[in-house]
């Protein structure tokens, strides 16, 4: 055996080439051009035990330094309850797979079936999927699903305040769907309904997608825009926070055809890229174009509640360009997770967190503009996070908070910096940021 964890024994692999009639390995790669074959050796590190592996990643994990984060631009630091991370380890929630055999995977069609009801609720639509990998391909998806419902319509109108990162995720899908973007323009940071309106009587829209709280953190009247959209026969989508819709008017309460957004806000770790999960939702007459999975409730042959996935056959994904992308590997932990977080959390947990985040940045807004070095770039009202200009060197800012243990804001230009708060952040850490400016 040429390796220790392999199966395959020398007569398993000649009997393989034999079968395939070659003689060798190299045979098998022989149109492989040798210029591009790997001809070194792996950098790989020798053989250790148990207790040196350990000892090697303690020693690494003593290299992370600890900040105090008061960054956001799409994913925030919220309190995640001790509880979720222990259940969410059980093995037959971190092992199981897509539940295609209702008979025997009643537990996960049920909390999908929660997650489905708890997203509907906070956002006000009638129906949700379970569930989108992130926010970002949420927003594609929805771009997607405005395209196929239109009467040959081939536009999407995006607003200039969405997050750019979703708008270059957007960009990716509408290249290969050969759909038409156009941006809304901005003014004083936020849609420009007359924009909009302009656009739309050019004619061919299928969607308008905009963000609530857009990327710079402001909370827009979108008194309106529902009814423009849908005079010219085009689909309403917004990207929303999820956990500020606790507080905010609903994207159903707007007039939104589509709701599209990341759970992440939901308690999930920051991390570096996921795994996060994407939440969309809509109105009932747009269910079937809904990419994903849905789960239904019935009855069995006894009487009994029973779960199971409803109006797509797994066999519809293989219907190319008449199918609904197909997300059946996602295997919804990250939906079971924030299922968790909001039974802990109920409705006055999620509310109450989403007032102390708003509370915290309006907090530290003003003690940035005590210290006469900071002032608003948008005159508009916000929610957790906000963008300040500062008179100095936002580099050089950056460099003193994390000296001092602070991960501070986004540098969005060079002499903006976008900051947030949750409902982690203290008094006391807040006056620990702005005090450190002045050092």
């Amino acid at each position: 055996m040429s390796y220790k964890y392999f199966p395959h024994t020398e007569d398993d692999l000649q009997a393989m080439l034999q079968k395939v009639g070659v003689a060798s390995m190299d045979d098998l790669y022989a149109e492989v051009p040798a210029g591009i074959r790997f001809q070194g050796d792996y950098q790989l590190p020798s053989e250790m035990s148990e207790l040196e592996v350990r000892q090697l990643f303690e020693k690494l994990g003593t290299q992370n330094q600890t900040l105090t984060c008061f960054a956001g631009a799409g994913v925030y630091d919220h309190y995640t309850p001790a509880v979720i991370p222990q259940l969410l380890q059980r093995s037959e929630f971190l092992t199981s797979y897509t539940p295609y055999q209702a008979e025997i995977s009643q537990g996960t069609l049920h909390y999908i079936f929660e997650y489905q009801s708890m997203m509907t609720e906070l956002t006000g639509m009638d129906i949700s999927n379970a569930s989108m990998y992130d926010g970002t391909t949420a927003a594609a998806e929805a771009v997607m699903m405005a395209v196929a419902s239109g009467k040959k319509q081939n536009k999407v109108l995006v607003s200039e305040t969405l997050d750019p990162k979703t708008l270059e995720v957007i960009r990716t899908y509408a290249h290969f769907h050969g759909i038409q973007l156009e941006m809304i323009a901005a003014e004083n940071g936020v849609t420009s309904k007359a924009d909009m309106e302009a656009k739309l009587a050019e004619g061919g829209v299928a969607g308008v997608l905009v963000q609530q709280p857009n990327y710079y953190g402001i909370v827009e009247d979108y008194s309106g825009f529902a009814d423009c959209c849908h005079q010219q026969k085009a689909l309403f989508m917004m990207d929303s926070v999820i956990a500020d819709l606790a507080v905010l008017k609903t994207p159903g309460e707007w007039g939104a055809d589509i709701a599209v957004g990341d759970g992440q806000s939901l308690g999930i770790p920051m991390q570096w890229g996921g795994p996060y999960v994407g939440y969309l939702c809509c109105t009932e007459k747009l269910i079937r174009k809904m990419p994903g999975r849905i789960v239904g409730k019935t009855v069995d042959s006894r009487g009994q509640r029973a779960f199971v996935l409803t109006l797509q056959a797994r066999e519809q994904h293989i219907r190319r360009q008449k199918a609904t992308s197909n997300i059946c590997s996602n295997q919804s932990l990250m939906a079971l997770f924030v299922t968790m977080y909001c039974s802990l959390m109920g409705k006055q947990g999620l509310k109450e967190a989403a007032e102390l985040s708003y509370a915290g940045a309006h907090y530290l807004c003003d003690e940035l503009l005590k210290t006469g070095h900071f002032q608003l770039v948008y005159q508009q009202p916000f929610f957790n996070e906000f963008v300040v200009r500062y008179d100095g060197d936002v580099d050089s800012l950056q460099r003193r908070w994390l000296q001092h243990g602070f991960f501070g804001g986004v540098k969005i230009a060079d002499d903006q910096i976008m900051l947030a708060v949750t409902e982690k952040r203290t008094k006391e850490e807040i006056r620990q940021l702005v005090e450190t400016i002045s050092m």
